[in-house]
């Protein structure tokens, strides 16, 4: 392993203490904020701690913080909609990054350009063909709707992930799996999947991020509140006011924010382990 001298490694050191403390100054404001009871509408003073800590902020958010619906049914929604978009991204993205990987055929090529493209384009390009086609099939305004436009956003991205895992694993594993008598989807199911992995597990928390907190879209396929998302209702709060005190939009942060801090805790090797890879490629 290559050494660097010591003025480069403190040099990094600072610009990575720098990095830190950018990231951790919002966060830990947001926490303050979410325990001080004191305030009445936005704060006015710089402070580390909370002037009065109090868990009333946090308890308001938990008792219907959005047009009497209560906070279970919102993180159901979120939930439901973000990891069923999630799974059916995958699902379909595993065997169609497969086939861009490992097989040729007529019009690869196009395709790869046009699922590029369409990784590219804002989400709002969708809208209108996604309206059309829910409103046709009697799904715009229920969760399955919902969770199928998120898919669709996160189908792309995925695909092209998955694309790069699959085409990092050495054909010669797979022909080894032939030739002991494992037909395709055998040597897909039992060597394939397994070593992309770690490609997988970024792009399902790639789309499962994408679910879990977009909300501009998600109004044009909503006409109830029993069916809004975590991330619809806070930018509601702030639409209409009810946001006030700030403590109680930290609040709805802090709370969001725990099935993402658990996800990424439970996949952390994962996700190591193919940033690693990755960096030994280059």
């Amino acid at each position: 392993m290559r050494k660097i001298g010591w003025l480069r490694q403190l040099l990094t050191q600072l610009a990575l203490i720098m990095v830190g403390i950018y990231v951790i100054i919002p966060i830990w404001g947001a926490i303050r904020l979410a325990f001080d009871g004191s305030l009445k509408s936005r704060p006015i003073e710089f402070r580390l701690f909370p002037k009065v800590f109090s868990f009333n902020p946090l308890l308001s958010v938990l008792d219907r913080p959005y047009q009497s619906v209560d906070f279970t049914i919102l993180l159901k929604n979120s939930l439901v909609v973000s990891i069923g978009a999630a799974l059916i991204a995958l699902l379909l993205g595993a065997s169609l990054a497969y086939a861009f990987a490992r097989y040729r055929f007529p019009g690869k090529k196009p395709a790869l350009f046009v699922l590029l493209l369409a990784a590219m384009l804002p989400p709002v390009a969708f809208m209108t063909p996604l309206y059309i086609v829910l409103s046709i099939v009697q799904l715009r305004t229920t969760l399955l709707g919902l969770t199928l436009v998120y898919a669709t956003f996160a189908l792309p991205f995925c695909i092209w992930n998955m694309r790069a895992g699959f085409q990092s694993i050495a054909k010669e594993l797979e022909e080894a799996a032939y030739l002991d008598g494992a037909n395709s989807l055998q040597t897909f199911w039992f060597i394939s999947l397994p070593l992309a992995l770690p490609s997988i597990t970024i792009a399902g928390v790639i789309a499962f991020l994408m679910g879990y907190s977009e909300f501009a879209m998600g109004w044009l396929f909503v006409d109830k509140a029993d069916t809004v998302t975590l991330a619809m209702s806070i930018y509601a709060m702030v639409q209409t006011g009810n946001a006030q005190p700030w403590s109680i939009l930290a609040s709805m942060f802090i709370i969001m924010s725990i099935p993402i801090v658990v996800i990424f805790a439970f996949l952390q090797n994962t996700l190591l382990d193919r940033m690693l890879f990755v960096s030994q490629k280059k």
